[in-house]
């Protein structure tokens, strides 16, 4: 921080006045009108309300189905190979097949149902634009 009274100025021997200070504006919203609809879904007046809580029942759906899904994929393999050990006894390329899945096939089936969760997540949400749209 400068002294008190320091000016950079003065110190050069320059004398003119300080130009004035300029107020940057990033946008100007004077002509810009916000849609009705959109005014109402954030404040979730009226049938909008029930639109929003039916977009997030039907994201809640999903997820939950997903998981589902995962749990059963991520639970059920272990239990398959305690409860049938000869197909954890193969072992093709020298690895035994509980590891091969577990350690390195489960990683693909993860990354496949986390893209299909976002897919379902964005065509919920873009059905519920379009129809705000209609």
């Amino acid at each position: 921080m400068s002294p008190e009274g320091f000016d950079i100025r003065a110190r050069l021997g320059d004398s003119s006045p300080r130009p004035r200070r300029k107020r940057v504006v990033l946008a100007d919203r004077r002509g810009r009108q916000v849609p009705r609809v959109r005014v109402e879904l954030e404040e979730q007046t009226g049938a909008f309300e029930g639109l929003v809580r039916d977009l997030v029942e039907r994201q809640l759906r999903t997820a939950l189905l997903l998981a589902a899904v995962t749990g059963v994929v991520l639970f059920g393999l272990p239990l398959l190979f305690w409860l049938v050990p000869e197909i954890g006894e193969f072992a093709p390329w020298g690895l035994r097949i509980p590891w091969l899945v577990l350690g390195v096939l489960i990683y693909p089936v993860l990354v496949a149902i986390g893209l299909v969760c976002t897919r379902l997540a964005e065509r919920n949400e873009e059905d519920f634009a379009n129809m705000l749209d209609d």
